[in-house]
């Protein structure tokens, strides 16, 4: 009952969440006219330009190959750290071309919860979606995303079929703004 109260009063913890996200959704959407004015060969350079911002950002930690197990612990952290705060930098932009290149390439448009749910992965959490919510679509966001730090990002399917499914469907999304894509299947 207590809980229901403070629920009521605060909001529950997912709304929260959706207002802390809501400016970068209105950030995103505020680009929206721009990106539709890129000709495709602008929105595709947009993708080295992301690169190379990512990467002037990140500091050259180095990698002190004699370090013991813990500070080498410390130097992956630090990097982590570094590029999780390049690639947050970018990614009101990098979301915007996504979702203008869904909308060239696929015909669809992501939503703004979708952007909500991209945002929520990016930052490692779980987005929890029904069937037919858009999750394949939700995904490009982060992938796109964290491949801008140039190394690589796995898409886990549950079966065959849909690995190799949304790797051809959204595939031309990925290869339209310079990225590869590829297929694992695992036994």
């Amino acid at each position: 009952m207590i809980n229901t109260l403070l629920g009521k009063v605060f909001g529950t913890r997912n709304e929260r969440e959706v207002k802390r996200l809501l400016p970068r959704v209105e950030a995103i959407t505020a680009l929206e006219p721009e990106m539709k004015k890129l000709s495709d060969d602008q929105l595709r350079a947009k993708t080295d330009e992301f690169r190379a911002r990512v990467q002037e950002r990140l500091p050259h930690i180095s990698d002190e190959p004699d370090a013991d197990p813990d500070r080498r612990k410390q130097i992956d952290i630090e990097r982590s750290q570094a590029m999780k705060e390049a690639l947050d930098e970018v990614l009101v932009e990098a979301f915007a071309v996504v979702r203008e290149a869904g909308r060239r390439v696929l015909n669809m448009r992501h939503f703004d919860v979708q952007l909500i749910g991209g945002m929520v992965l990016h930052e490692g959490k779980i987005a929890e979606m029904k069937t037919g919510e858009g999750k394949t679509l939700v995904a490009t966001l982060p992938v796109y995303l964290n491949a801008l730090g140039g190394r690589g990002v796995h898409v886990v399917t549950v079966n065959d079929y849909l690995a190799k499914r949304d790797s051809e469907w959204m595939g031309k999304l990925y290869k339209f703004l310079g990225l590869s894509v590829g297929v694992s299947i695992v036994i």
